[in-house]
């Protein structure tokens, strides 16, 4: 054990910095190309929008123009909010509750977070038209007891504050592991460790900071979503949205993508930087048998909507639910349970047998997270265009290459940050220090 008067020690176990960080193969730069070109598109895309106006996107005002002011910016946004959920929360857990075999995958997981609330909160800024004059409004007329309110400050704005001083206290140790690297970033590395030596005070310091920090997070990550579908369910003229399950519903939703985004990323990482031992399939289990949890748990929130809006529901309602089950979002409806179902009754298959494959686990969790984004969508379109208590005409939407294209450069946008953070840090622990005499 190192003292504090000892310099902190790390004998690499391999050449070169841990994960494959600071190396570019040409696989990874023809990757970095091809996102930077999507990243490109997407702000051309935006560039239109602020140029032309909004008319360039397939929004319009419900009644008069029978169309929905909130589009795919902001199913998006719902959306990238809920993957952002699972990924500090489990790094909390893991923390928490001292699940020592998950640890591999706790960094990947929080920069999850905040790359998806990143994502977010520029979803937001493309939505309001005039981002100039929505940020100045927000300060002079912010009304802080509107859910609005509390969507950008706590579920964006504090949610990510929050995750940010997570993942730096975090890195500390790691970061004064690759500061005794020579190189361009070696300056950065000492910044981060902050003169961290590793000694027993400041390992009882940082414990005891990562362990009240991940108390805090928990509450905060279930209050952020919570608020996120307070915007929704407390809207009392919108039917579909008006209704208690609509928190609930957001926060189940959320670690459903979180979860599936987090082994997809773990199965690629793993293959990637050639881990399969240390991310075992003990994690992947885990993880699988969570998402059954949570896909299971919404499936149930689901189904008692359903039958609340089928056997007591008013004519607006009614009408809704006919454009769900049989009008025009039923494609995207029966795709979106399907895209439930069938990963739910694959996990509990595994979970029965008790026989895992990493290849139905990483399906499922691609087919969650595409069933998550046709639920965002359907939470945040039909209501608009049908679900509506005054005498408008049914409303359309269909969203325009602009739309198309922000998202695209959004999504592109977030992959670069997470592969660039990759090369500049280890995306997860680094194996404890050898102390001299070890080495």
């Amino acid at each position: 054990m190192t003292t504090s008067t000892q310099k902190f020690p790390y004998t690499p176990r391999a050449k070169g910095l841990p994960y494959g960080v600071g190396t570019l193969s040409g696989g990874w730069v023809f990757l970095l190309l091809v996102l930077l070109a999507l990243t490109g598109l997407g702000v051309y895309a935006y560039s239109q929008q602020l140029v032309q106006g909004e008319i360039v996107t397939g929004m319009r005002d419900i009644g008069t123009r029978a169309g929905a002011p909130w589009g795919l910016y902001i199913a998006f946004v719902v959306y990238f909010e809920g993957v952002s959920f699972a990924g500090i929360g489990l790094a909390a857990i893991i923390r928490l509750l001292n699940l020592d075999h998950l640890k591999p995958i706790a960094r990947m997981a929080e920069v999850i977070t905040i790359v998806s609330l990143v994502l977010a909160g520029l979803g937001v800024i493309a939505d309001v038209g005039q981002p100039g004059r929505a940020l100045v409004n927000l300060l002079k007329y912010a009304r802080p007891g509107s859910p609005f309110f509390g969507t950008f400050t706590v579920a964006i704005v504090g949610f990510l504050i929050g995750a940010l001083v997570y993942t730096y206290l975090d890195g500390r140790r790691d970061a004064a592991i690759m500061a005794q690297f020579p190189g361009k970033l070696q300056g950065f590395y000492r910044w981060w460790a902050a003169g961290y030596q590793d000694t027993p005070a400041e390992q009882k310091r940082h414990e005891t900071a990562s362990f009240w920090l991940a108390i805090a997070l928990i509450p905060l990550l279930v209050v952020a979503h919570t608020t996120l579908g307070f915007v929704f369910g407390l809207q009392v003229g919108r039917p579909g949205w008006f209704g208690a399950l609509q928190a609930p519903g957001f926060v189940a939703l959320a670690g459903v993508s979180g979860v599936g985004h987090v082994i997809v990323l773990a199965a690629i990482l793993r293959k990637v930087l050639h881990q399969e031992e240390k991310i075992n399939m003990d994690i992947f289990r885990w993880l699988g048998n969570l998402l059954m949890g949570l896909t299971g748990a919404y499936l149930y929130f689901m189904v008692v909507e359903w039958l609340t809006s089928i056997y007591a529901a008013h004519a607006a309602e009614s009408k809704l639910m006919n454009a769900l089950f049989l009008g025009e979002y039923a494609w995207i409806f029966w795709t979106s349970v399907a895209f439930l179902v069938i990963p739910f009754a694959l996990l509990i298959w595994q979970f029965v047998t008790r026989k895992y494959s990493l290849g139905w686990l990483v399906l499922s969790s691609v087919l969650v997270n595409l069933a998550a984004i046709g639920k965002r969508y359907l939470i945040v379109i039909p209501s608009q265009t049908h679900g509506t208590l005054l005498p408008y005409p049914t409303g359309t939407y269909s969203p325009t290459w602009v739309e198309y294209g922000v998202v695209i450069g959004l999504m592109a946008l977030g992959a670069l940050i997470y592969i660039l953070f990759m090369k500049i840090f280890p995306i997860m622990e680094v194996d404890a220090p050898l102390s001299e005499s070890e080495a």
